[in-house]
């Protein structure tokens, strides 16, 4: 019997492969369990990216209201693309909606935190973010 958790830790790819040759030698009891097992994999992997994009999208919405002064297209081109590509992961992988987020919100946040911390070497007054400073309102700078 194949150990189809440590398999699927190593390459998705290689745990495709090593449910279709099960496939292939008629055990369909082993490549359903390992097909199981590539199913939970993935999405764990989608919603890591998830987690990933909605810490760097908190983190610069901190930065962005911590140092007013340092504001940058950067930092704008960042919040924008994190949402974007927030909406994709939701897009390709729909379980991981909304209530998803919720519930890794005060997570995401705290580690948000540490790391605009780290990177403004200064701390933040901010204690929260809301849902609408996240994902709705605008992060604009003035053109000259």
């Amino acid at each position: 019997m194949m150990d189809w958790q440590k398999v699927s830790l190593v390459s998705h790819y290689q745990t495709a492969i090593a449910i279709q040759n099960e496939m292939l030698s008629g055990n369909l009891e082993e490549a359903e369990i390992g097909l199981e097992e590539l199913i939970e994999a993935l999405s764990r992997s989608d919603k890591r990216a998830l987690k990933s994009q909605l810490v760097r999208l908190m983190m610069h919405i901190i930065k962005w209201k911590t140092q007013p002064q340092k504001r940058s297209f950067s930092w704008v081109a960042s919040i924008n693309n994190a949402r974007e590509e927030i909406l994709e992961i939701q897009e390709e992988t729909p379980s991981l909606n909304d209530n998803v987020i919720q519930q890794m919100w005060d997570k995401c946040f705290k580690i948000a935190q540490r790391q605009a911390r780290a990177e403004m070497n200064q701390k933040t007054e901010l204690e929260a973010l809301s849902w609408s400073e996240v994902f709705e309102d605008e992060y604009e700078i003035e053109a000259f």
